[in-house]
């Protein structure tokens, strides 16, 4: 086992010291290392550094793609006014508040929230296939229990252009609220 440990001692202080200090450690006394001219380096070498730039920017892209990866793992995501919000029922309600804001759109975050307990109990891909309007095809969908035409009228550019996008969805449904009861605040049952 000792003398594994002594290898491995060793080849480490190959890496760490070059030919020069192993000479220096192995014999114990006193060496001096030999300076060596610096040697040119190959015109072949350009081209392999602009290789190893492009290695190098690709190492970084792959570093941000996994980055974001495992943002994404732990529920975090950057918003449009880029801040990093939750990917999750509180971060949604964050990142669409300061959409509203931004636009001029009143509504709580305890109003939004209240709603969308009661409407889908928090899940962006609730669908009411039994109500009126789903017997006449265009079923309540995402957060707020939006219909596609009303969406589609209520959408706020900037934000996904998908209904059941959980930041749309709350977005479109308070413009709708705004426009018909003043505020999502006022809304208290189905609307």
């Amino acid at each position: 086992m000792r003398t594994a440990l002594r290898n491995t001692k060793l080849t480490t202080g190959l890496t760490v010291l070059g030919a020069a200090g192993i000479a220096t450690t192995a014999l114990g006394g006193t060496a001096h290392a030999a300076t060596t001219p610096p040697q040119t380096k190959p015109a072949a070498h350009a081209t392999q550094t602009a290789a190893d730039k492009d290695d190098k920017k690709s190492d970084k892209a792959d570093d941000k793609k996994a980055e974001k990866k495992a943002d994404k793992a732990e529920g975090k995501g950057k918003g449009k006014d880029g801040k990093s919000y939750p990917d999750n029922l509180d971060g949604w309600i964050r990142e669409a508040k300061a959409i509203m804001d931004k636009h001029g759109i009143p509504g709580s975050y305890d109003g939004i929230k209240r709603n969308i307990i009661r409407e889908s109990a928090g899940d962006p891909n609730a669908v009411n296939n039994w109500d009126v309007n789903a017997q006449k095809g265009t079923p309540s969908r995402g957060l707020l229990q939006v219909i596609q035409p009303t969406f589609d009228q209520y959408h706020v550019k900037g934000t996904p252009d998908k209904l059941t996008d959980p930041v749309a969805n709350i977005v479109a449904a308070c413009n709708y609220a705004a426009d018909r009861y003043g505020t999502m605040d006022n809304v208290d049952s189905a609307y």
